[in-house]
């Protein structure tokens, strides 16, 4: 089976070719986006949605504006670029890997001493940062194994899989190489309102891979828990500060209850999420569209006129996590914070 690589850079067009999320599981499209608003409308939309996923997108995307623009001058060329880079990282305030992969690409066109200079050498590392969130996934696949027994049976939320990623993926990178590598396990997989990312896309994946999966509604993990029925549970990450991480809505009250239940809780995430210069309080929230609570992909579900408080993601203290697996191991914080800080300077990954 192919895997699933839901953004890919196409320079000689040039364009970034991408997955449209929105349309999973009922159609699987492949779009293209040619221009940079093209690419940005996509990234609102959530065509393209997951941390890594933005990371990659958000590389091509300068890449994209460096073949497109054209200028008479090196100063004009990255005065243009960096318009456009802003303009993609307006997008999506809260997920730093967006943030991560276009500075990555725009550093080096900054570093250019010529136009063709800075656009062959922006091709070149949005395409490293594809090949590095690919390697990465897998990385952190075989670090989360020592925290999946036999027989697991892993809770996870939102989709943190290969159409969050490069491939692969984070969450389900874990789960995926817990499959390969032979272990029995089975995953609860959370619907995760209100966009439905967990039923949508996450059962996609995981049936698609013959992963045994089970599909239950957010309010039902708790009983799952009280059971007896849930091991462990696995998630993603958008963005991880020093005294929490930010991850899809809904995933604060599943720590909540694992921790009251003495279930484990990871995040599996790539070292470039870690912001861990900042706090809590210091990030902003993304707050999406009212009607994305009051309809389920097209069907009325509430008065037109009620009131809606929508965030994108929530916020879970670090004291609830029981560790956050990495491409380079499973830290803590705050215990690891220098440990992580080093390692970020050490693999000049910066945020």
């Amino acid at each position: 089976m192919q895997p699933l690589r839901p953004v890919l850079f196409h320079p000689h067009i040039p364009s970034v070719e991408y997955i449209e999320q929105t349309l999973l599981p009922d159609t699987y499209e492949v779009r293209t986006a040619k221009t940079i608003p093209d690419l940005a409308d996509a990234i609102i939309r959530l065509g393209i949605r997951g941390a890594p996923a933005l990371g990659c997108a958000g590389a091509c995307g300068v890449a994209l504006s460096a073949l497109l623009t054209k200028a008479d001058s090196i100063l004009e060329f990255v005065k243009q670029v960096k318009s456009d880079a802003n303009l993609l990282k307006n997008t999506r305030p809260t997920a730093v890997n967006l943030f991560y992969g276009i500075d990555y690409v725009l550093n080096v066109v900054e570093s250019a001493l010529t136009i063709e200079e800075a656009k062959s050498r922006a091709v070149d590392a949005a395409r490293e940062v594809i090949d590095s969130d690919s390697r990465t996934c897998h990385a952190i696949g075989k670090t989360g194994l020592s925290v999946i027994p036999d027989g697991a049976r892993i809770l996870t939320h939102c989709n943190a899989g290969a159409l969050a990623c490069a491939e692969w993926g984070t969450a389900l990178g874990v789960i995926r190489s817990a499959h390969e590598a032979g272990k029995n396990i089975s995953v609860y997989s959370c619907e995760t309102r209100p966009l439905l990312q967990g039923s949508r896309l996450t059962t996609w994946e995981l049936l698609r891979d013959e992963i045994d999966v089970t599909l239950i509604t957010d309010s039902m993990a708790a009983v799952l828990m009280r059971k007896g029925e849930i091991d462990v549970v696995v998630v993603g990450a958008d963005r991880i500060v020093s005294d929490a991480v930010f991850n899809k809505i809904g995933t604060y009250m599943h720590a909540v209850c694992a921790h009251a239940h003495n279930i484990p809780f990871y995040i599996a995430a790539p070292l470039s999420t870690f912001d861990e210069k900042s706090s809590e309080s210091m990030i902003t929230v993304e707050e999406r569209d009212p009607d994305e609570v009051r309809k389920i992909r097209g069907c009325v579900t509430s008065p037109d006129q009620v009131p809606v408080w929508n965030p994108a993601f929530d916020a879970t203290p670090v004291h609830l996590i029981s560790g956050i697996i990495t491409e380079y191991g499973i830290f803590s914080l705050p215990g690891d914070i220098e440990i992580i800080n080093q390692l970020k300077k050490d693999k000049n990954i910066q945020v």
